[in-house]
């Protein structure tokens, strides 16, 4: 028997390539899709996040900006205008941020809690705190945010909602005065030094003539000033100079001439003991800031919960002792925040203003006696804020 060889083609497992090419392309559709979808999720997703990172930045500087306002200006008409002002400044997803007067700012109080944590009273008495809430949301002064891409899912847009506050903090204030000898130059002098032997060195200081008078009319207009703020201050005065002894009197190098006190007439007593007497001697201001440190930082008279600040006041240049900016850095580490003020032409400047940058302070040129006074009631009245949220 004669058999016929049988060819034999399986076709399981194959297909031909057109097929397979067109599975691909579904495959690299739906893909393109995912891939889509992941890019439209990331920006908006970015996109939400700066818009929260912004409108944070916005509602800091509306509420830091309510407190400066309500401690400076004691009345809250003025603190909700500052908070609307500063935040239309900052735009958030390009719009400004428009705050309701009615509902992103409330006033009340707040205490910080034995944990350190702060606990706000809307409303509360007596008012020492302000609350801003910085919204886009779709009921708020500037709408909601709408979506890049998100629309595509019909997510149309997204609220961000952001709160701030501020407490206006209670002070330790030691204000530190310069007793060198060219404190007692008449304010018409242009010397910038008083010699031995001019007949004035042997006295104390003229108080309707010299730079010491003046300091004295602005150190009472000072007081003043903390007569009229909310906040609970305690003074203290410290004093530098040299050390030394003329005119069978004797000089430190530097004193605290009265710790911190509830009782600012215990300041002044002390203000005017000093009037009084027969200082003179050169200007050791590093001296005066660590006299300044340690009122501060008593324990027996410091609070440990109020803003500590020093005013270094001074009418020359620095003659003796390290200088000032370098020691600067030790009442920064205390948390001190120093406010320089310098009198007259022939003061340094240039160190005192590198002084309070160190410790985020002001500095202030007064030319003459009534700025003197008008630069010492400003600084009672630049009362500090602290976000406590």
């Amino acid at each position: 028997m004669i058999t016929s060889p049988i060819s034999r083609h399986s076709n399981v497992g194959s297909s031909r390539p057109g097929t397979r090419r067109g599975v691909v392309v579904v495959l690299v559709c739906f893909l393109m899709i995912a891939l889509l979808a992941c890019v439209v999720f990331s920006v908006d997703v970015a996109y939400l996040q700066l818009t929260r990172t912004k409108l944070r930045a916005a509602t800091d500087a509306a509420a830091r900006a309510a407190g400066e306002a309500l401690s400076r200006e004691q009345n809250l008409d003025a603190s909700r205008q500052a908070a609307i002002d500063i935040a239309q400044l900052n735009y958030v997803a390009g719009d400004p941020l428009l705050l309701d007067v009615d509902e992103d700012i409330i006033f009340g109080h707040s205490e910080q809690q034995e944990g350190g944590s702060w606990s706000f009273q809307p409303d509360g008495e007596p008012i020492n705190a302000v609350r801003v809430f910085g919204r886009r949301t779709r009921d708020a002064p500037s709408g909601s945010v709408p979506t890049v891409f998100g629309r595509v899912f019909n997510v149309l847009d997204f609220q961000p909602l952001s709160s701030a506050t501020v407490v206006r903090l209670d002070r330790d204030i030691c204000i530190v005065v310069d007793r060198s000898s060219s404190m007692k130059l008449y304010l018409t002098d242009t010397a910038p030094t008083m010699s031995t032997s001019d007949p004035r060195f042997c006295n104390p200081p003229n108080m309707s003539q010299s730079r010491w008078g003046a300091l004295s009319l602005a150190f009472d207009r000072f007081i003043a000033a903390l007569y009229t703020t909310p906040q609970d201050e305690y003074l203290a005065l410290a004093s530098y100079g040299s050390s030394g002894t003329w005119c069978n009197y004797s000089n430190n190098v530097a004193d605290i001439n009265q710790q911190l006190s509830e009782h600012y007439s215990d300041a002044e007593s002390a203000m005017s003991s000093l009037s009084n007497s027969k200082f003179n001697g050169a200007t050791n201001i590093a001296e005066g800031i660590r006299s300044g440190i340690d009122a501060l930082t008593n324990q027996s008279t410091s609070r440990p919960f109020a803003a500590k600040t020093m005013v270094l006041m001074t009418d020359g240049n620095y003659t003796q002792g390290q200088r000032p900016r370098d020691v600067a850095p030790e009442a920064l580490a205390h948390d001190i925040v120093i406010h320089t003020v310098t009198f007259g032409d022939g003061a340094d400047q240039n160190e005192m203003r590198a002084v309070a940058a160190a410790t985020g302070g002001n500095f202030y040129h007064a030319p003459d006696a009534e700025t003197l006074q008008e630069v010492f009631e400003e600084i009672a009245l630049t009362l500090p804020v602290m976000f406590t949220e």
